[in-house]
């Protein structure tokens, strides 16, 4: 996948997973393109690493959603204790 395509998918996913997530992010569009790619990469890592996925093979929307959820809840988790 190429670095643009990545940024765009990231920026939809995570956009996806801010309006899903309850209460209030405050961060900009560049933290928002950076939690989607990083939840489509942990979505596709755990797919792989439970056997959901082949290596290559795409974790998938729904999965990639989740993903940057769970990043989204741990990046609040942290930055509520700064």
């Amino acid at each position: 996948m190429g670095i643009i395509s990545m940024i765009i998918v990231g920026l939809i996913v995570g956009l996806i997973a801010r309006a899903i997530m309850p209460g209030e992010q405050k961060m900009g569009i560049i933290m928002t393109i950076i939690l989607g790619i990083v939840g489509a990469l942990v979505a596709g890592y755990i797919g792989i690493a439970l056997g959901w996925y082949q290596a290559g093979e795409s974790a998938g929307w729904i999965a990639s959603i989740i993903g940057a959820i769970i990043v989204l809840f741990i990046y609040g988790l942290i930055v509520k204790k700064s």
